[in-house]
Order: structure tokens, then sequence, then C-alpha cells
């Protein structure tokens, strides 16, 4: 009743004891920052006889699709995979799975309408298309959205990593020091080829991670049969809801709807990516990178959701969130593995280097990606004439620069509370407009930069209208209930009952568009601004009149370049 207190009666649980970590998970951790450094010294040596910058920021491009693919699956697989998948599965089920349609249709096209368009134009930053295809003005709006975009993101994911791995005593400040500081060694001292090379081989430390902890994990549990049943009981299986409410979390059509245009402003227009694939030695090479890298993809999101499912096989009848063994759900998959690891010295430090690794990869790529986006739409703008050998230099002093602002940035998160989900969802609002915007240019002749321009503010408006709407007013509990989760076995103390007085909680009023506009699934914020930058901008394009210049049929994908200079042609 309203302006009663309520007592409720809380069991209290008792955590049981889980180790932390020891001399030798520390070891195996240490050997994981040391490879890494040390691939940057050896790119370094062997490559100190060439000192153009696009050595240094494109590997002169004479990469091949092998190392390219695993540098591609380690950067977008971060901690957010390792950690966040299992948990999402563990509380929600396996729809999570479906996302493999997602990346098949990113990776489709990518691989068949924004690569060529990027690799023949012989572009170093995927902005500088922006300029040939519009003017300057759009492609240093752009440049500045993914630089903010990008950082955020860095913040995010080291910011989760290091708060997931509380429960296992890691010392946060060693880590965030040891990852920028490792990050940035290598990335400045050994260019884009030490970034590719060292992402393959934290590629085959994340695999290593996951495959550990299925192993012992489903053996503790029964075998692959009994976690197989444990999960059909508890609904863990139920992947297909066809539901085409858009304010549903995760439905069918929100995960390959909506994760398809998210991860396509990730993949098919992000410099990370783009440039790494420009960086083979032909467009077959690249193409056969992101088709690997598909493969990859597949292979992580499987051991992932396979892990929430063992996880949730585990903790059925004690669920170590719920009991408050834990304070976040981001600590389920550390609190796990310690949990399952106790008696075995070193294997939690396996899996430690496997989110790590891919904490690493996501953060090393980005600071290539940033310095390159910097010195070529900001720097080579401004001085255009400078010397290779100062080029060189600036491209490291930015590698330098942007390593010290992400760890700054880190160490800055762990005293933060409330902006984890912000910068989470900050890919599909910032991401979204920039596929629309890069969209417009591609497959839309007719746009010219008045459009451009006007499509991409319309996007960002409203997909950061969207995304903030949503964490002001949160979507109704009944769009995103999770599974059952149980604390039947869990220990109770001495004490087995607390009272807790709780004051009467009046309903806050909530606008009109609360329960619609602000309440739709998080993966369609990206859509929402791709959308709204493409119609937008062809609407600015009519009524301003449309592009009239010479435009150049592409062969292949049957899409229209536009460019200022005879040089760049895309036939």
């Amino acid at each position: 009743m309203d302006g009663l207190n309520v007592i409720a009666a809380m069991p209290n649980f008792v955590a049981p004891e889980v180790k932390k970590f020891v001399a030798w998970d520390y070891v195996v951790f240490a050997i994981l920052f040391l490879v890494s450094a040390s691939i940057g010294v050896f790119f370094a040596v062997k490559e100190r006889k060439k000192k153009t910058s696009k050595e240094f920021l494109v590997g002169g491009k004479q990469m091949t699709c092998g190392p390219i693919a695993f540098s591609l699956t380690s950067s977008f697989m971060s901690a957010v995979t390792v950690l966040g998948t299992p948990s999402e599965v563990y509380r929600y089920g396996a729809s999570f799975v479906l996302f493999f349609l997602s990346y098949t249709l990113v990776i489709i096209f990518t691989a068949e309408i924004y690569l060529p368009v990027f690799y023949r134009s012989g572009i170093t930053s995927t902005y500088e298309y922006l300029e040939l295809r519009f003017n300057k003005i759009v492609r240093l709006a752009a440049t500045l959205i993914y630089i903010l975009q990008t950082i955020t993101y860095i913040h995010f994911t080291n910011n989760f990593v290091f708060m997931g791995f509380a429960v296992t005593g890691f010392d946060l400040w060693g880590s965030v020091a040891a990852t920028g500081i490792v990050c940035t060694f290598y990335c400045t001292l050994g260019g884009l080829k030490a970034v590719v090379w060292t992402d393959a081989f934290q590629m085959i430390v994340m695999v290593a991670g996951f495959v550990t902890v299925l192993i012992r994990g489903t053996s503790l549990n029964g075998g692959s049969a009994k976690v197989w049943e444990d999960a059909h009981e508890g609904s863990r299986l139920n992947i297909f809801d066809f539901d085409v409410d858009p304010l549903r979390r995760h439905t069918f059509w929100t995960i390959v709807i909506g994760g398809t245009f998210t991860w396509l402003g990730l993949y098919g227009v992000n410099q990370s990516t783009i440039q790494r694939c420009i960086s083979c030695k032909s467009e077959k090479h690249a193409k056969l990178a992101l088709y690997l890298n598909l493969l990859g993809l597949w292979i992580v999101l499987v051991c992932a959701v396979f892990c929430g499912l063992v996880m949730y096989s585990h903790y059925k009848s004690c669920d170590p969130w719920t009991a408050a063994f834990i304070s976040a759900p981001d600590q389920l998959m550390p609190y796990f593995v310690m949990d399952i690891f106790s008696s075995m010295p070193g294997v939690p430090g396996l899996f430690v280097a496997c989110a790590f690794s891919g904490t690493l990869s996501t953060v090393a790529a980005s600071i290539n990606a940033l310095a390159t986006v910097t010195f070529e739409d900001l720097v080579k703008k401004g001085f255009p004439n400078l010397p290779e050998k100062m080029s060189t230099w600036i491209s490291k002093g930015l590698c330098i620069l942007y390593g010290v602002l992400c760890t700054s940035m880190a160490a800055a998160a762990s005293l933060l509370g409330g902006v984890v989900q912000a910068s989470l969802s900050i890919h599909g609002m910032c991401g979204g407009p920039m596929l629309g915007l890069f969209t417009l240019g591609i497959v839309f002749p007719c746009a010219n930069w008045k459009g451009a321009l006007g499509g991409l503010l319309s996007g960002i408006s409203l997909a950061f209208w969207a995304g903030t709407g949503s964490f002001i007013y949160p979507a109704p509990p009944t769009k995103s209930i999770p599974l059952q989760l149980s604390t039947f076995n869990c220990t109770l103390a001495n004490s087995t009952e607390a009272l807790v007085t709780a004051a009467p909680t009046e309903a806050s009023e909530r606008p009109l568009l609360a329960d619609t506009w602000y309440s739709l699934s998080y993966l369609y914020f990206s859509a929402i601004g791709c959308v709204g930058c493409a119609i937008t901008g062809l609407l600015i394009s009519f009524i301003t009149g449309w592009c009239s210049k010479h435009t150049d049929a592409h062969t292949h994908t049957h899409i229209y370049i536009y460019t200022y200079r005879n040089k760049h042609t895309f036939a």
C-alpha cells in the first residue's frame, strides 16, 4: 500500500571461498605481455631501413591474408566477447548465437561493396574518400567523429575488463598501466606489422583460453550431454524468437537486422578494419582475409556461447550474482574461472591472458588507426610538404600520444560509475551515421556534399536522441527480463534472515516517448543513424540540386563511384 513501509525478509548467503591469483597466474599473464612487446621489437629491428610513413601505417601494402584475418578477429572479439557474451548467454539464453548470421551479412557487404572502393582508390585513411567524393568539410566532420568514437570505445573496453577481473584479486592499476605501456610500446616501435602479428598471437591465446575453460567446465558438470540437458531445462536453448516488437532487447530480428547495421558500421567503413585490409598486397588477399576472419568470428562466438551454457550448468542451483557473491554480471566469467581452476595454479592466468589478448589487440589496433587518421586527415592537410622522415616521426609520436590518452582514460574509467553502458552504445550511435554517410557516397551518385553533411548531422542527432533517451528512461522490465536464476542450493549464513525496511517508491512520471522511441532495442541505434543519414541526405540533395558531376560505373558491384581526380579510378 502507498505510504507504508514494506518489511522484506532476505536470505543472507555465505560466499564460497574462491582463491585469488597466485604467482603462477602472474607468470602466465606476464608471458603474454613479453611476447607482445617482443614482436614490436622484432619488427622495429627488421623494418629499421624502411622509414616511410606508409611502411609504418599500412605495412607497405605487402601483408598477406592469413595474419590480417587473425588480426581482424582478435581486435573485434575483445574483452566484450570474452566476458560479456558468456554472461549474456547465462542470463538470457543462447539466442546470442544468431549473431553468426549478422557476421555473415556484414562480411559479404564489406568484401563486395565497401572494400573495393577503398582498396582501388589508393588511399590510406577511409576519410580521404569523403573528400574525393564530397569535400573537405565532410571529411573533417567524419574524422573528428571517428576519433571521439574510438577513444570512447577504448575507454569502455578497458574499464569493462578491469572491473570484470576485480574478483580475481588482480591489481587494477597495474593492469591499466601494463596494458597501456605494452600497446603503446609495440605500436610505436613496429607500426602496423607489429600490431597485425601481435594480434595473430593474441587470437591463439584467446581461443586457447576459451577451450581450456570449456574442457574443464564440461568435465566438472557431467559431460556435454548433461550441460545440454541443463540448458534445455533452464530454457537457455530457446534461440528463435520471431517477435517483431522492436522494443524487445534480443529477438531474431533485432539481432540479425540491428546486429548487421551495428557490425557493418564497425567493419564496412571503420578505419581500423579497412586500414588492415588495404595493407594487403592485393585486393584478392584483402577479400580472402575478410572471409577467413568470418570463420574466426564464428569460432570465437561459438566458444563464448558454449562457455555461457557450461557456466549455467555449473551455477543452475546457486547463482553467484543473485546471491551477491559478485557485484556485477560482468564478473560471472572470471568468478567461474577462479572457481573451477582453484586447484590448478597458472590456468586462471591463461584465461586472464585470453581476455587481455582481446583488450590488447583492440587497443593496439585503435591506437594505430587513430594515429593514421590524425596524420592523414589533419596533419598532412595542414602541412602537405612534410619530408618522409619527419612524417614517420610524427606518426610514431601520435601513437605515443594516443597510447597515453587511452591509458589515462582507462584509469579514469575505474573511478567513474554508470558510464559503461553509454560507452558501449557509442559504436551504434556514431557508427550508424558514419555507415550512412559512406553509403550515400558509394551507392547514391546523385547525393551532393550538402546532403552528405546534413545527413550525417541528422543521423547522429537521431541516434543520440534514441540512445540518450534509453539511458535516462530505461525500457520496461518486460522487454528484457533475464531467465530464471536460482539460489536454492546456496549456503545460508547462521543468521538466515535479515529484515530490510523498504521505503515506498512512487512511479516516476515518464514522457510519452519513454515506452516507445526510448525503449527501442540498443541494437537498432546504428540502423536509426544509418537510415536517418541516408534519407535526410537524399532529401537535402534533391532540394539543393542533385550531384551532376561525372560518375563512373563499377563493373563488379554495380555501384556508382564519383571522384574529383582522374588518378582515382575504380573501374
